[in-house]
């Protein structure tokens, strides 16, 4: 018996095939190595036109899965090695905050191979087809209201904040990141840069809040040397609900609300969600 297929069959056919490959690559990760290459929360073309989808495919795929790669390789070896089996044993974000106790042969890898794993994570979720849309008096959650004026206290006015955060970010020299982070032990937020995949959260009283890629391989594609257009883009699709909420947590000033599911903030994106005047008047920080 022979079946003939439709041209809609067959382009099904592909797209499943398709989807099995790259489920089988996310498995094959997962169990092949003890960390897997975390995931992004939306689809690679999610962020267009400000990130184009080959970039994004690229940037996950290719850069974020080698760090995830090196740095389990590193670990694997650390795992093995009874001298350093309770350093692998950390968990990365632990492990970042005890460099000095890592051997020499380990240092470079897990510096880099491990703040890259950890920086990209935090910059997937950082960025959201919903966001662009800044914090302020009338946002639905109370962690964007506190967050919004934190950063007026510590910044004068918001606009005053984005213009420091591009100017950082204009005077990354080759590669790096540019952060805001909160420094728990001076109760404040503050911008600064960081070479390779360094992060402030070397530091444990030091929480990375928001932080731009600045290495070539995130924008080159699309926005060749004109930099300067990548940043703007980038203000487009920052998910300040996740920024502000990773605020409320840093500065343990107040309890953050749940997210807004996709929905509520497509609604409020368009408008059709009223301020919310009953919720809590926003203290004086």
């Amino acid at each position: 018996i022979i079946l003939k297929l439709s041209k809609s069959d067959i382009a099904l056919k592909q797209k499943m095939n398709r989807v099995v490959l790259l489920l089988g690559f996310f498995l094959h990760m997962a169990t092949a190595q003890h960390l897997p290459v975390p995931p992004i929360p939306y689809g690679y073309g999610d962020l267009e036109p400000y990130i184009d989808t080959e970039t994004m495919k690229v940037h996950h795929l290719g850069h974020h899965a080698s760090y995830t790669h090196q740095l389990n390789q590193a670990l694997q070896s650390m795992r093995d090695d009874p001298a350093t089996k309770h350093l692998a044993k950390m968990g990365i974000d632990e492990l970042l905050h005890h460099l000095k106790e890592v051997p020499e042969q380990y240092i470079h890898t897990i510096r880099n191979a491990g703040g890259g794993y950890i920086n990209h994570d935090l910059w997937w979720k950082s960025l959201s087809p919903w966001g662009g849309i800044e914090p302020g008096d009338s946002s639905i959650t109370i962690q964007e209201r506190r967050f919004s004026a934190a950063v007026e206290k510590n910044f004068d006015s918001f606009d005053n904040f984005k213009k420091l955060f591009e100017k950082a970010a204009a005077s990354v020299f080759v590669s790096g990141w540019t952060f805001l982070f909160y420094d728990k032990k001076e109760k404040a937020m503050e911008i600064t840069n960081m070479t390779g995949h360094d992060t402030p959260a070397h530091d444990p009283q030091k929480v990375p809040l928001l932080l731009l890629d600045m290495w070539e391989h995130a924008y080159y594609l699309k926005y060749k040397n004109h930099r300067s257009d990548y940043v703007a883009a980038f203000w487009k699709i920052v998910d300040w609900t996740e920024v502000s909420t990773r605020y409320a947590y840093a500065s343990e000033e107040v309890e953050p609300e749940p997210i807004p599911s996709y929905e509520q903030r497509e609604k409020q994106r368009v408008g059709m969600i009223p301020v919310d005047t009953s919720a809590e008047a926003m203290k004086e920080l």
